[in-house]
């Protein structure tokens, strides 16, 4: 049994409610449709440090904790983990709301994506300078 969350990390990037048709062939939710919100929810936090297009160019660790079910709502909480020239690193953090079982929240999947901030033309493109730089 999962170890239930904090009550907050603040404001997740972005939250979803999982669905009959994003099921894979043993019940639960596929994992890819969660890898495809976890680089949405990234790519948000990547646009905040001033930066309009970025491209993910690795996920370098993913690791599932827990199934996800039809009906869990997914909060995807982000962090800036670092910072280079055209590149940054966010961590994700998942938690799912299991409505059919008290309303638990269970931290169901952690990821480290690193995207890089592209120009016009596709290419790499320093992030702006940010105030504390």
């Amino acid at each position: 049994m999962a170890k239930p969350l904090p009550e907050t990390h603040g404001e997740p990037a972005i939250r979803v409610m999982m669905m009959p048709r994003d099921t894979n062939a043993h019940g639960t939710i596929f994992g890819g449709v969660i890898l495809s919100y976890l680089d949405q929810a990234g790519a948000i936090e990547a646009r905040k440090l001033g930066c309009s297009r970025v491209v993910t160019v690795a996920m370098d660790s993913i690791k599932f904790h827990e199934p996800v079910h039809v009906g869990d709502v997914l909060s995807f909480y982000t962090e800036i983990a670092s910072v280079g020239r055209t590149s940054v690193t966010v961590t994700v953090e998942v938690e799912a709301e299991r409505f059919e079982l008290d309303c638990r929240r269970v931290p169901v999947t952690t990821a480290r994506i690193v995207y890089v901030a592209v120009d016009e033309n596709r290419r790499p493109t320093p992030f702006p300078k940010t105030k504390s730089a």
